[in-house]
């Protein structure tokens, strides 16, 4: 079966997407998995399909390129949103997505030169929840901030949030010093994460910018993750590092976000959408 896909990218993070408002897709987990593959596919961080929604404008769902289906990504959700305004919309600046993490609302913004093409997306992503019942972290208490993991022989301070999916946050001097093959993957299938959990390991620059990479479940290291640069900002301001209602500028390594938190945990992302290539898989 040939499956016409769009290819493209938030700060690096890249997906395949396919427009099930005009094809289907039949086993997603499988077709994740070989699409994703640098080799043998097209190569991704996973496949994302773009479906009819009943409740908003549309409706995301998202598979990991192990196969394994994802709540919600902050980077895929924007070029939704771009793919969704150039093809499928009235040309609206406002639109609702469904997700397995609820309906979130994205604000659209078009290029200078062609207002037709929208190169910058802000997502209204929620309330960053840290309570650990709701994660999932199997603990003692009801949140986990700044608190004690080990990991072989190392005991690591993590904050544990959710952004729509689970998210441990890593405090450090160096970023660029962590193995992060190694150690994330052991962070990912931790015990007390009984649904597994994406590691971002942060470096505060300053009051308003940070550094940071991440090993996302079911993706392995990856250039960028949106919930992830949430999560960290979230769980810096919980930590008394980073201020309420402040941008805060998340370096990741296929780019720049831009997060701003609210007093109450409300969280809204802004980045960039960008499509890399259109073609047909052969699947």
């Amino acid at each position: 079966m040939n499956i016409p896909f769009i290819k493209m990218h938030g700060a690096g993070n890249d997906y395949i997407f396919v427009d099930c408002f005009e094809n289907v897709v039949e086993q997603p987990e499988k077709l994740a998995v070989k699409i994703s593959d640098r080799h043998f596919g097209v190569g991704s961080d996973g496949l994302v399909l773009i479906l009819p929604s009943k409740i908003a404008d549309c409706k995301m769902r998202i598979f990991n390129s192990d196969g394994s289906e994802a709540k919600m990504c902050g980077n895929a959700i924007r070029c939704v949103g771009k793919y969704f305004f150039e093809n499928i919309t009235d040309k609206k600046n406002i639109i609702k997505i469904e997700t397995l993490s609820g309906i979130k609302t994205l604000e659209l913004f078009a290029n200078a030169k062609n207002n037709h093409i929208i190169s910058e997306v802000k997502v209204d992503m929620g309330k960053a929840d840290f309570t650990a019942k709701n994660i999932p972290m199997l603990c003692d208490t009801d949140t986990y901030i700044n608190s004690p993991l080990k990991i072989d022989d190392e005991e690591y301070k993590i904050t544990a949030v959710s952004i729509g999916n689970p998210h441990c946050v890593v405090f450090c001097e160096n970023i660029d010093a962590i193995p992060l093959e190694t150690l994330g993957t052991k962070f990912e299938h931790h015990p007390i994460f009984p649904d597994r959990v994406n590691t971002e390991f942060v470096q505060i620059i300053d009051n308003q910018e940070i550094k940071m990479c991440v090993w996302e479940c079911g993706s392995g290291e990856t250039m960028a993750c949106g919930t992830g640069a949430c999560a960290s900002v979230a769980a810096a301001i919980k930590n008394n590092l980073l201020s309420f209602d402040t941008e805060i500028c998340v370096k990741l390594k296929g780019g720049e976000l831009n997060i701003t938190c609210r007093p109450d945990y409300q969280i809204f992302m802004c980045g960039n959408a960008v499509e890399i290539c259109r073609g047909i898989f052969a699947g």
